[in-house]
């Protein structure tokens, strides 16, 4: 009887651990240094991640299974976002694991964003002069007509 008990016990136990998983012994994976530079320099650059900082500068990103991408904006230019790569390598029993990041630098050259079109004010009708006035009285006496 006291065996029954015991496994009883045991199994409601473990019944309140349906959650658990092998998934929270693995390690997670080591943060990865991403360079990003921009021409001009000074946009800012966020991260799909969400880490960001002005160029040229360094992010430490949480290495993703897969890619992830890199906004670059600056005020009069047009934003560039760069599609980004994350390339793990298994180690082996004599080398360690390695998480590449690629391109590396992230670099995007921005372009200067066009001027926004001139807005052409419609044309006001002229308006009419007032009538000549008649010449006023001159002080110099009228030319005779010549022959």
């Amino acid at each position: 009887m006291r065996r029954v008990f015991a496994i009883a016990v045991i199994g409601f136990s473990l019944a309140g651990c349906s959650s658990f998983s092998l998934d929270s012994f693995k390690p997670t994976p080591p943060p990865v240094q991403v360079q990003l530079e921009s021409t001009p320099p000074g946009a800012d650059a966020t991260t799909s991640l969400g880490p960001a900082c002005k160029t040229p500068c360094s992010v430490s990103v949480p290495a993703p299974d897969v890619g992830f991408t890199v906004t670059f904006a600056l005020p009069r230019f047009q934003p560039v976002t760069v599609p980004v790569q994350v390339i793990r390598n298994p180690g082996d029993f004599a080398n360690p694991a390695t998480t590449v990041v690629e391109p590396s630098p992230v670099f995007a050259e921005l372009r200067p964003a066009a001027p926004p079109p001139k807005v052409r004010k419609p044309m006001r009708p002229k308006k009419p002069k007032p009538a000549a006035a008649p010449a006023a009285a001159s002080p110099f006496p009228t030319p005779a007509p010549t022959r």
